[in-house]
């Protein structure tokens, strides 16, 4: 195992950070700090191989993301919308970047890696709203450079540890990368099976664009929501008509606004994101009685052929 590491341990951390960094849910940091505690155990002095481990892995994240940049700065939203498909937590990693991203703009990419799911999105948003390739190229770099370097200066830390257990899967041999593999499919197989057992229970309590149409005009309309955040509106900036801007976390005006035995339906960034259902219910926690996110968001009632209103237009 070790020699393994010490023979292909760059070109290791490059394909694993590239392949995170193009979104495929491969976790990364354990090799990082793998490679590093085999560095700190073999060279001397460290800071040069370190060095240039360092430096793979943050051009390995450039390239990555570079793609989600372009693809980003050219179809706009579909881009984010194929990304919220491809993310194992789909429910949060849309609501999550458009709230970090509406506060601090492009630097929230010098930690966006730090955190889950927020790198996945907050690069091909940075292409949507047209951010500039070199600040975007200066704040992803050095994300991608502070992340790398926690991963390799924990396996310098922290490298007699590891050698105990390269040392404990060595005697393993293949059985190691059987049970390796056998976990990361589990976890993965986990979440997906999570997700999708959530979206089937929320299934029934939606409302399909057409219901929601038919209501309009058959003079009864609802209160219809829009909870995307800022940052999501300025990329698409269109909303279903008569829709009110909302934000989930604060549910006073709402409460102080409309009556109980309103009809609201609430429509969100993603489609199937949670977001709308969760909203919904917290509103019929506190009293409402007809609450439902509209199914598939603003895309599907684009697709349905339904109008939408430019903002500011």
């Amino acid at each position: 195992m070790q020699e393994l590491v010490d023979r292909y341990g760059v070109l290791l951390v490059f394909v694993n950070v590239l392949a995170l960094s193009l979104g495929l849910p491969v976790p990364a940091m354990p090799t990082l700090i793998l490679v590093g505690a085999g560095v700190a155990m073999q060279a001397d002095p460290l800071w040069l191989p370190l060095a240039g481990v360092l430096g793979v892995s943050v051009l390995a994240s450039l390239i990555g993301d570079s793609v989600w940049f372009y693809a980003g700065r050219r179809y706009g939203n579909r881009t984010l919308q194929s990304l919220c498909r491809l993310s194992l937590s789909r429910d949060t990693c849309m609501k999550r970047t458009e709230r970090f991203y509406g506060r601090f703009g492009i630097r929230i990419l010098s930690v966006a890696k730090f955190i889950p799911g927020l790198s996945m999105v907050s690069v091909p948003l940075a292409g949507a709203m047209q951010v500039r390739l070199p600040p975007f190229l200066r704040y992803d770099g050095l994300g991608a450079a502070l992340w790398a370097t926690l991963g390799l200066g924990l396996g310098v830390v922290f490298a007699r540890q590891v050698e105990t257990v390269i040392d404990t899967l060595s005697q393993l041999g293949t059985g190691a990368g059987v049970v390796v593999g056998t976990l990361l499919a589990a976890y993965v197989g986990w979440r997906w099976w999570r997700r999708r057992s959530l979206l089937k229970s929320l299934e029934a309590a939606r409302i399909d664009p057409p219901e929601l149409d038919a209501l309009v005009r058959a003079g009864q309309p609802p209160v219809v929501f829009d909870i995307r955040a800022p940052g999501f509106r300025d990329v698409d900036p269109y909303v279903i008509p008569g829709a009110m801007f909302a934000d989930e976390r604060h549910l006073d005006g709402i409460l102080a606004t409309y009556p109980r035995e309103a009809k609201i339906v609430i429509y969100c960034a993603c489609p199937d994101e949670v977001s709308a259902a969760w909203m919904a219910a917290r509103l019929r926690e506190a009293g409402f009685r007809d609450v439902l996110p509209l199914k598939g968001g603003i895309d599907a009632w684009r697709a349905a052929g339904y109008g939408v209103d430019r903002l500011g237009g």
